[in-house]
């Protein structure tokens, strides 16, 4: 689901510490959004892009 199409990021586990060393499961999930992507050959297609491919222009926005 939380994947990105582009990059293949996707979630991260780890344990989250709290300041009384009580210890508790954790998932990080990277910014993806729903976009419509432009295509090499010219056709528009939805896909899960993150936040960070969208800022570097790996992907090119359909309008």
């Amino acid at each position: 689901m939380a994947k990105c199409d582009v990059c293949q990021k996707g979630v991260h586990f780890g344990i989250q510490l709290s300041h009384s060393h009580r210890r508790s499961n954790k998932q990080w999930k990277p910014n993806v959004k729903k976009v419509k992507v432009l295509l090499d050959n010219g056709t528009k297609k939805r896909m899960n892009v993150c936040t960070r491919c969208l800022r570097s222009n790996l992907v090119t926005r359909a309008n």
